[in-house]
């Protein structure tokens, strides 16, 4: 017999230094944890969201501790049980011999031992399921759809809400019952309950009454597995092409499931009735049976009929459940009202009649006359450039566009806001107490017509009619102060005693010409820290000294953190998912962000499941647009309109969709966390834009769920697809852009979200599908759909024909320099009358320098097969559609410059006057040539001024002088031809 085995044991000294760095970690941990939640309640006491975060605590508690226990205390219970029947007496063999040491060892420290497997395991049991927290609160509070599902004949909410939160208690289920099986089969080896290599008897009675028990309750887990099986088939992919169950589930694989689930009970009650007969032959007779059942009727018999009936005729046998699935996707992206309209049936490809093209233009008084030559995505730098003021302030890497109406008149603008860049500092700025409590805000709302550029020596700047420090234009801004914004990451100290000193850079000097302006900061927003407790606590949370030491920190102090707009909302409400481009607007003289929140879910049935980030990703995405998360979902809905002001962080939620399931779910487990829609004031409501990831969702799905009939959509000989951007070197989907545009049988322009798509792998164009923002006409979605024997050119195929232009090239070979590139703006599409789509699009050039800014300097118009290439709008659809047609259509929709802004030059389409002040004559392309002959001399003659090139400046008078006679004398013939008098 073989000695005891020596325990090694160690000294004191050892055990006091591991038992204090012991106690050290868990008391650093746990002042770590309690410092996140304390700081993360601070801010929702703040923000006056301490509903959300308790009812979100409390439900991770609460589930937490149920799993927990349950994984931990019934695995323990199930090892006792096998401990606490152990045989008294156990044969001696070898097999038990050996185990007899580590009897030995756990003996003395059964208790610790069990206790800390039930610990263990009731910790990655709690943290695993309070991840679960939100499908515990979508089962507890569901709401019904109304639908009902065409199979099993229940109300959608029954897949959407109840289906996973079942799936959720039977994983845990398996789990806990393997678990205690595994822990009794353990300790019935280890004591002598089983007896693997001993001869005689393998299981006493009491082991094989536990395993009985245990393996039966593992059966009948999965008996209730296949009863839910039959539910799952609402998600099956066995068609390939479409989601849901197919007819091979329908036919077979749903009365197979339906077997199995009595198959495994009476498996189940074999097991039980083991505890009785004890003999593991009738258990395990029912369990071979079971399996081959499974793998003959769950899996051959499924098999053998997709193959055999349904493949020869599957376009036939998949019909019904084809048309299933179109009508449960359209209804699940919320594309059950699309207007489909049939558009340019008269045309005859790429020829153009010029007479009703031209006709066709000069009616249009809506759409060209707005036509966006600003592009946001291009034009940050020229805003930093012109509008930056300060190094301490910066614009996002992408800009907006919003809509504004002044005068009567509503227009496009290219609009931001003037942040804090904490990155801007200089070297001998960027300190503590200059980061954190000096430069604390942005300040300044900039923005510009989308449809205009500043003339003449300037030319191809954006015309700012917002502006400025202090803000100054013609949209009014009463607190241009922002303290929330999209740049802002880090935090910021503000608040001073009453009668103190500010200290917060507000302006770079004051309007009478005095020095720099400082300010206090006296919003609602930010949480208080003056006492030492609180500055002690964001001390340790920022690890941050100051806090402590600094005298910017006060008794009035406040500290502003999560400044993101999309950080605010997603916090206060974490059952949304927040569209990944946020944009300023100015409400009531206030700038705020707006926002859009959706509600998703995996678990609608029929429907085709995408990834989301994938989903909503374009040749844009991550420059300046925030990516969003790459979950599964197939249900989706723009239920939630959401600010975050821009000065004080106030975060207001609306219900935009009051007919979605999903957020009245939450709203029932947040009551009142989401406002009324009656609550948004009529000019908030008129700045909501149709936002740009559901579009990109919605689009992409339209191009294979726009046909109706099922064959059509088998046969996938209508299919269609999202463009890859032509302006970028990638493969990336073209990005959605918004205009403002007359849609095919409407009144008027409307402000809308649109978007070319192409024939599936081919670079024709097959459809145009808009989305309308404007209030009375919100959400109206309409797809203008090409004859499919008309080869009309897609956005590849038209910037082809740009590039390889006989004016363009050269340009461009000119602009692509060691001192300049070209930059292609967003290639816009807008449809013209009922036959015609038209191409803009506009051309920058920037320097290659240090803080170069681009510029527009062409715009590109194609029409049908024709391109024109020149300075201006009108001048490009002059080339296009004849001499006078650009001027009449984008003249159609001018509107005089606002009235602050009398020191800003002319548009490049306003007509110049006379140049020797006699009586207007008509404009032809010969004085249109001149004058632009004109404006190059003048602008040559200052530079050469500037420069001291004495030769130049000769050189450009000499210009000029042959411009200027060369407008008199086709001023000249135009008076003729008109019969008026000439200069």
């Amino acid at each position: 017999m073989r000695p005891p085995v020596s325990v090694p044991t160690l000294s004191r000294r050892a055990k006091v230094v591991i038992g204090a760095i012991a106690v050290l970690l868990v008391l650093f941990t746990a002042i770590g944890t309690l410092t996140n939640v304390y700081v993360d309640y601070l801010w929702f006491d703040e923000t006056g969201f301490t509903e959300v975060f308790w009812t979100e605590l409390q439900t991770r508690a609460l589930l937490f501790a149920v799993a927990g226990v349950a994984t931990g205390g019934l695995t323990a219970l199930a090892v006792y049980l096998a401990y606490r029947f152990r045989p008294t007496f156990r044969p001696m063999s070898l097999e038990q011999q050996n185990l007899e040491r580590y009897r030995q060892s756990i003996e003395p420290r059964r208790a610790l031992v069990l206790t800390a497997v039930a610990v263990v395991l009731g910790l990655f049991a709690g943290f695993t399921a309070q991840g679960s927290w939100e499908t515990w609160l979508q089962f507890r509070n569901s709401t019904d759809f109304g639908e009902v599902d065409p199979q099993f004949g229940l109300d959608v909410s029954f897949f959407v809400f109840d289906y996973p939160f079942y799936r959720l208690l039977l994983g845990f289920g398996f789990a806990i019952v393997i678990l205690a099986l595994i822990g009794s089969l353990l300790t019935h080896y280890v004591f002598g309950g089983l007896r693997l290599q001993t001869p005689g008897q393998k299981l006493t009675g009491a082991a094989m009454v536990q395993l009985s028990v245990l393996l039966g309750l593992f059966v009948a887990l999965k008996a209730v597995a296949y009863w839910l099986d039959r539910y799952a088939l609402v998600y099956s992919d066995r068609g390939g092409l479409f989601t849901g169950a197919s007819y091979t589930d329908v036919n077979a694989l749903l009365p197979a499931k339906t077997i199995l689930v009595f198959a495994a009970a009476v498996c189940a009650v074999a097991f039980f009735a083991n505890i009785v007969v004890r003999n593991f032959r009738l258990p395990a007779a029912a369990l071979v049976l079971l399996l081959i059942s499974s793998l003959v009727i769950g899996v051959a018999y499924p098999a053998i009929v997709q193959q055999f009936v349904v493949r020869p005729s599957a376009d036939q046998r998949e019909a019904d459940f084809i048309a299933r699935a179109i009508e449960s996707t359209r209804e699940a992206y919320d594309l059950t009202e699309v207007e489909f309209v049939q558009y340019a049936q008269e045309a005859t490809g790429e020829e153009v009649d010029p007479a009703a093209a031209l006709a066709e233009l000069r009616n249009d008084t809506e759409t060209i006359p707005n036509a966006r030559l600003l592009d946001p995505n291009v034009l940050s730098a020229t805003f930093t450039a012109r509008q930056q003021i300060r190094n301490v302030y910066g614009f996002p890497e992408k800009l907006d566009i919003d809509r504004y109406t002044i005068g009567g008149e509503t227009q496009d603008y290219v609009v931001a806001v003037r942040e804090l860049n904490s990155e801007g500092l200089s070297e001998n700025q960027d300190t503590w107490i200059n980061r954190h409590t000096v430069y604390t805000h942005g300040n300044g709302f900039v923005a510009a017509p989308a449809n205009e550029v500043v003339a003449g020596q300037e030319g191809g700047e954006p015309r700012f009619t917002t502006r400025d420090l202090p803000t100054v234009g013609n949209i009014a801004v009463e607190q241009p102060r922002i303290y929330y914004g999209e740049l802002m990451q880090d935090y910021s100290v503000v608040g001073a005693p009453e009668g103190a000193e500010s200290r917060e850079f507000d302006l770079p000097e004051g309007s009478d010409g005095e020095g720099q302006i400082n300010n206090t900061y006296d919003g609602q927003g930010g949480v208080e820290i003056g006492s030492f407790f609180r500055q002690l606590t964001y001390a340790i949370f920022y690890r941050e000294r100051n806090f402590l030491l600094s005298s910017a920190v006060n008794d009035a102090s406040k500290v502003l953190y999560v400044r993101d707009p999309m950080d605010r909302v997603e916090k206060a409400a974490p059952f949304l998912t927040v569209d990944g481009d946020p944009y300023p607007a100015v409400i009531d003289g206030r700038v705020v962000w707006i926002l859009d929140g959706y509600t998703t879910s995996g678990s609608y049935p029929y429907s085709e499941q995408m990834e989301l980030g994938e989903a909503a990703t374009d040749a844009l995405t991550g420059t300046g647009t925030t990516a969003l998360p790459n979950e599964t979902f197939n249900y989706i809905r723009n239920s939630v309109k959401a600010t975050v002001d821009a000065y004080d962080g106030t975060v207001t939620l609306y219900e935009w969709d009051t007919e979605d399931p999903v957020l009245e779910t939450y709203m029932k487990a947040f009551p009142g966390l989401v406002e009324s829609r009656d609550e948004m004031s009529t000019e908030l409501v008129s700045h909501v834009r149709y936002p740009e990831d559901l579009f990109k969702v919605q689009r992409d799905i339209l191009t294979r769920y726009h046909v109706s009939d099922p064959g059509d959509f088998y046969s996938q000989n209508d299919r269609w697809a999202v463009p890859a951007d032509p302006t970028q070197d990638t493969q990336e989907p073209q990005p959605p852009y918004y205009i403002l545009a007359q849609r095919p049988g409407d009144p008027q322009a409307s402000f809308q979200l649109t978007s070319a798509l192409n024939a599936f792998r081919r670079e024709n164009l097959s459809a145009f599908v808009s989305a309308s923002s404007a209030p009375d006409t919100y959400g109206q979605m309409q797809v203008l759909t090409l004859p499919g024997n008309t080869p009309f050119r897609g956005p590849q195929q038209v910037q082809q024909s740009f590039i390889t232009n006989n004016q363009v090239r050269p340009d461009l070979t000119l602009f692509n320099s060691a001192e300049s590139r070209a930059v292609f703006g967003n290639l816009l599409t807008l449809p013209i009358g009922d036959n015609g789509l038209l191409y803009v699009e506009p051309l920058y050039v920037e320097g290659t320098g240090e803080n170069s800014f681009p510029l527009l300097q062409k715009v590109l118009v194609n029409y049908g097969d024709r391109v024109g290439y020149a300075d201006t709008l009108a001048q490009a659809l002059d080339q296009v559609f004849g001499a006078g047609a650009g001027e009449a259509a984008v003249d159609s929709g001018d509107t005089p410059a606002s009235p602050d802004q009398p020191d800003q030059p002319d548009t490049p389409e306003t007509p110049v006057p006379p140049v020797d002040g006699g009586t207007p004559t008509p404009s032809t392309p010969e004085m249109q040539q001149a004058v632009e002959a004109i404006n190059s001399a003048l602008a040559a003659l200052e530079t050469a001024q500037r420069n001291g090139d004495f030769a130049g400046q000769g050189q450009a008078l000499e210009d000029l002088q042959e411009a200027v006679t060369a407008y008199q004398t086709a001023q000249g013939r135009a008076a003729e031809a008109a019969g008026t008098p000439g200069g």
